[in-house]
């Protein structure tokens, strides 16, 4: 099952984005939890304390008030989330 018909069928739609090479979100949180998942490109989250890569195929649990920033890698990213 792929990630999209796996959070819709646990009643989670997702929604993509995407971004180019060195783009970055400055540091942010959200009241809710989410979950990522790499579809395209890199992207390195930066959470309190430790940095977390996603390639391809990875995934990524941000919870609720974990404050974040991010990293767009060289070749850009595209990304899907589900807000949980």
């Amino acid at each position: 099952m792929d990630f999209a018909a796996e959070m819709l069928a646990a009643g989670h739609p997702t929604a993509g984005w995407s971004n180019g090479p060195g783009y970055s979100y400055p540091a942010h949180s959200h009241a809710y939890e989410k979950i990522l998942f790499c579809v395209e490109g890199s992207i390195v989250f930066h959470l309190e304390g430790r940095d977390e890569l996603l390639s391809p195929g990875d995934r990524l649990v941000v919870e609720a008030g974990v404050v974040h920033s991010a990293t767009v890698g060289d070749a850009g990213v595209r990304c899907l989330e589900a807000h949980l």
